[in-house]
């Protein structure tokens, strides 16, 4: 004896339809939250493509925050300072091209306790790591103690996973749909 609606019984079976559509700096739909009994305070709700799309080249605006750790897009662009962190980052591209160069610091430019990316300085002073190259959907760690820089030949975005640090731009006001 089949199931309702299975092929033994007879019947067909219904197979959702859905349409994946990746969206980019040069198209996308800025969404929002469907809520279904609850109320619109709850949540918050922002789009990472818009958020690029409004930011400076290399600035650093969270999207997503867990106590002292957030997720930061930025609108890769041309070539960006160099940076550091005294904890491994992750960095994600979303669109684009970016590569990313890495070089092993002779001395950390880091202040004790120091928390979040800062930029460094001039040029690095250490080995170089390597070069990564990254498109869409490629991940790289950034290492603690490392200095790396990204370049884009192509405007694209990147979300990276790290700490709060003195450049973290917060714009809930502006980017989120609250209601």
């Amino acid at each position: 004896m089949g199931v309702l609606g299975s092929p033994a019984a007879g019947g067909g079976v219904e197979r959702a339809s859905y349409t994946t559509k990746f969206g980019s700096l040069e198209s996308f739909d800025k969404g929002g939250v469907e809520l279904v009994n609850d109320d619109a305070r709850h949540y918050a709700f922002s789009n990472v493509f818009d958020v690029a799309s409004r930011s400076k080249p290399w600035e650093k605006v969270a999207v997503g925050k867990n106590m002292e750790y957030v997720l930061e897009v930025v609108r890769a662009e041309g070539i960006s300072e160099w940076r550091t962190a005294a904890h491994d980052e992750f960095a994600v591209c979303l669109d684009g091209e970016v590569t990313l160069d890495l070089v092993k610091l002779d001395s950390s430019p880091l202040a004790e306790g120091s928390e979040g990316s800062v930029a460094i300085d001039g040029e690095p002073v250490g080995p170089r790591m390597g070069r990564v190259y990254l498109k869409r959907g490629h991940q790289a760690l950034l290492p603690a103690g490392a200095a790396y820089r990204f370049t884009a030949t192509v405007t694209g975005v990147m979300l990276i996973q790290t700490i709060a640090g003195p450049d973290t731009q917060f714009r809930w006001a502006q980017i989120c749909q609250t209601v």
